[in-house]
């Protein structure tokens, strides 16, 4: 089992930008495109509209490609070699910025949460997540959620809207920002891996994930392997064999249940695609083998899902699938309907499972002191925002006193 690297906060502390450079930036409705999350396609077509020379486009499109996803460039005058005339232009009619840093919370474990505002002033929650051999993303796709999964804090937050691939790549740009990990490194990264189990169903908004994945793994930017890409789904059956078709990253599935009846009420996208349905997708995933096992990820909730005859059937279920099974202890939130099973009952249902043939970490809870935790992100922000407002309005009224 892997454990938080303790020296993230030396990072932040020292070889970062200050917290304040990235809060103080504005965000609004600036009119003019932004470049981060375009296809090199689609950037060839926004240059092509300032510059004169269609053969020079090829090339242009590789610097600036370079500057943004390699050397992390936030402003256009640092493309030095780019013509100042073209420098000019750029700034004129494209913008290369990122979201705003809203909050910045740091774990007693070492994990980071961030809250971004995007350009519209939707919100998003992001989380970095240290440990000895690896550092990890977590990445959200949608502001807000639709599943209404009963264990988690994040689907009881309504759906606004899809993130777009600048905004989904934008996430891994501010923590590599905070990490100060530009140029993109060889070796020795600190963020290593991205999963897309932040906030949203990422199968629901499958275009803009696509397009932001296929720049993260692009080699000559921040080149990170698609092995090093783990997508999780609740279970949205049609876009499954797609996703690995186009997308070719790592599957997990939101699991948690080996009973329609169970897994109806706690993960309800069940009533439309069932266990049988999302399986037989399971065992037909594009890519699926020994070497790249799909990740089914099962919270713990005591008396609902913990049995060891769900053991048995969990494993009964997984029958000839390339597999490995993350045990996730239920992280609370205020009002959750659900506890977490008690820890002898998930280390015997681990057990087992193991016994069968199946690698079954129990995952070690991160961040449950910034609710940063699986199942937990925006719940924290929202309660700030709602303190905030009221506070607000507590000091208007005693600035502006009511007349009796």
């Amino acid at each position: 089992m892997t454990k938080p690297n303790p020296n993230v906060k030396d990072w932040l502390a020292d070889d970062a930008p200050s917290f304040d450079d990235f809060a103080s930036g504005k965000v609004g409705a600036d009119p003019r495109p932004q470049l981060i999350g375009m296809s090199r396609d689609e950037l060839a077509d926004a240059l092509s509209k300032i510059e004169a020379g269609p053969k020079s486009i090829k090339m242009r499109v590789q610097q600036v490609w370079h500057w943004l996803y390699h050397q992390g460039a936030t402003e256009f005058a640092n493309m030095t070699n780019l013509s100042k005339a073209l420098r000019a232009a750029l700034e004129e009619n494209f913008i290369v910025g990122r979201p705003e840093i809203v909050t910045e919370e740091i774990s007693e474990d070492g994990t980071i949460k961030w809250l971004l505002r995007f350009g519209d002033g939707q919100e998003a929650e992001t989380v970095y997540i240290p440990e000895t051999d690896r550092g990890t993303l977590c990445v959200s796709s949608q502001v807000g959620c639709t599943l209404n999964c009963t264990f988690c804090h994040t689907g009881t937050q309504k759906l606004v809207r899809n993130l777009t691939p600048g905004e989904i790549v934008g996430q891994m740009m501010i923590a590599r920002d905070r990490l100060a990990e530009w140029p993109t490194p060889v070796s020795g990264r600190k963020l290593t891996n991205i999963v897309l189990m932040g906030m949203g169903e990422p199968l629901y908004n499958f275009d803009h994930v696509k397009a932001a994945m296929k720049i993260m793994a692009d080699e000559e930017g921040i080149s990170l392997s698609r092995r090093r890409i783990t997508l999780s789904t609740s279970g949205i059956v049609p876009m499954m064999d797609r996703c690995g078709d186009e997308i070719g990253v790592n599957l997990a599935i939101s699991l948690h249940a080996v009973r329609d009846d169970i897994r109806d009420r706690l993960v309800p996208i069940n009533k439309k695609y069932n266990l049988d349905e999302l399986l037989a997708a399971c065992r037909r995933y594009p890519g699926l083998s020994n070497a790249r096992r799909i990740t089914f990820e099962y919270v713990m909730l005591k008396g609902v899902n913990d049995s060891n005859a769900d053991a048995k059937k969990l494993v009964q279920l997984l029958k000839g699938i390339p597999a490995k099974i993350n045990l996730i202890p239920f992280n609370p939130w205020p009002g959750a309907p659900y506890e977490c099973s008690d820890w002898d009952r998930i280390e015997e249902f681990g057990a087992y499972v193991n016994r069968a043939g199946y690698a079954s970490p129990i995952r070690t809870p991160r961040g449950r002191d910034i609710m940063a935790a699986c199942g937990q992100l925006k719940s924290e922000s929202l309660k700030k925002r709602k303190s905030e407002v009221l506070a607000e309005m507590r000091s208007k009224e005693l600035q502006n006193p009511v007349s009796e």
